[in-house]
């Protein structure tokens, strides 16, 4: 089982001076920590205008910095806001492109439809189309990286005319991509399109072993049709993490952080009451957090020992990666690293030794499901030399229009009758 961390940026209220830089400036530094230690993944999501929640808009951007400033660590766009009212589908495979090239083939690409009333309101997003939007747009960014030219389409949500999109990815025919999922219906659509499945819910490990089982029976059926140019087969659950060889210092450092995230989530999309610049999460949080009930995701809190008894049994389930909810409510940075080391030392070396044996027969079981998976998909057509449009550059559209319109003149221009010099004169008047 492989191990990732996950951003949000969040930053609960009340905001001091370059409270935003700080924040920004100490997660680049967990994640070399991150990188250092041995964790496999991070996971930068794409939120805007969720105040407190998350403070990242540009996960790409991010990702950028953190590409010069680590290794070996796969950098995760998880998620990218697929809607073409957020982000133009040429748009996101030019970013994740460009990240790949920039982290010698680190990206991975995950991508979503979107959550909150008050993002999708705030870009004039109809809800009841957010999943078809995200079909069209995941399925042509994905050729858009995968052809050379891309033919151009027409559907319902946008249009594009050819163009050979670029820069291309490292990676072949693109990064491995996935989408966010949080519920056992949203998996089920990740298994049937050949995606990886984000499951952003805190499950416990007999719950999560269904989901796990579910998944991969769809994998390696013929509901599997692959939405892209390649299947990426995996299951990601999140938990949190705090590690301490003292069980109450953990609790103390990480459980009030983990419940603030959970609660945030509820508060932006179920119960709460948003004004813009004005409403105080992290205040309301703390008049109920007494009220608040640990979840799946409160075991990973705790000693070394406690924490790798949790994650065996998600192992057990066959998840293929955790991702650690850490950066999160008024957690310290410094506790964030010292748990991050502690981990590296004591809990993450057995998982991962395990890890490369079973991903080894993990690749040889799927290998021919995935052909075939493949072999099912309706690939779009791609355009012969002859068929491929030529655009002409401004001066050569001036001059071709001046010599169309001379034409078209020269061809309505009159014939000038022959004279007979034995005509009668025709008097002119005057």
């Amino acid at each position: 089982m492989k191990f990732g961390l996950f951003y949000e940026h969040q930053l609960p209220k009340p905001w001091g001076e370059n409270a935003e830089l700080r924040l920004y400036q100490e997660a680049l530094t967990q994640v070399e920590t991150a990188d250092r230690v041995g964790i496999d993944m991070i996971w930068e999501v794409e939120h805007h205008f969720l105040e407190e929640y998350s403070h990242s808009s540009a996960p790409e951007v991010f990702l950028g910095a953190c590409s010069q400033r680590t290794k070996r660590i796969r950098l995760g766009h998880g998620i990218a806001l697929m809607p073409p009212r957020y982000n133009h589908p040429a748009r996101v495979a030019e970013r994740l492109a460009t990240l790949d090239l920039v982290s010698n083939g680190r990206a991975e690409w995950g991508t979503g439809e979107s959550a909150s009333l008050m993002e999708m309101e705030g870009f004039g997003i109809d809800p009841a189309e957010k999943s078809a939007m995200w079909a069209e747009a995941v399925e042509q960014s994905a050729n858009m990286l995968a052809m050379t030219p891309y033919p151009g389409f027409k559907g319902e949500y946008f249009e594009m005319p050819c163009r050979n999109l670029v820069p291309k990815s490292v990676q072949k025919p693109h990064p491995p991509m996935w989408v966010a999922c949080s519920k056992r219906e949203t998996i089920h659509r990740a298994a049937r399109n050949g995606l990886g499945a984000l499951a952003f819910a805190f499950v416990e490990p007999e719950m999560a072993a269904k989901w796990v089982e579910e998944y991969y029976d769809i994998i390696k059926s013929t509901e599997c049709v692959p939405l892209t140019h390649r299947v990426n087969a995996n299951v990601a659950l999140v938990s949190g993490m705090m590690c301490h060889p003292d069980a109450e210092e953990a609790v103390t450092r990480g459980l009030d952080g983990f419940k603030f995230f959970g609660y945030s989530l509820g508060f932006i999309g179920l119960y709460g009451a948003m004004k813009p610049g004005y409403t105080d999460i992290w205040s309301s949080f703390n008049e109920v957090k007494h009220t608040l009930e640990d979840n799946a995701g409160r075991g990973g809190i705790g000693t070394p020992d406690q924490v790798r008894n949790h994650l065996l049994r998600y192992e057990k389930a066959g998840v293929d990666q955790i991702i650690f909810v850490k950066q999160s409510g008024m957690n310290q940075h410094q506790h964030i690293c010292e748990s991050l080391e502690l981990f590296g030392e004591a809990v993450l070396p057995e998982f991962r030794a395990r890890d490369i044996l079973r991903e080894e027969a993990k690749q040889r079981e799927l290998a021919p499901y995935i052909e075939a998976a493949l072999q099912r998909k309706n690939w779009m057509k791609p355009l012969a030399e002859h068929e491929v449009p030529v655009f002409l550059a401004p001066g050569k559209r001036t001059a071709a229009v001046g010599n169309a319109r001379r034409a078209a003149f020269a061809d309505r221009a009159l014939p000038i009758p022959a004279v007979d010099p034995h005509a009668p004169k025709t008097p002119v008047a005057g």
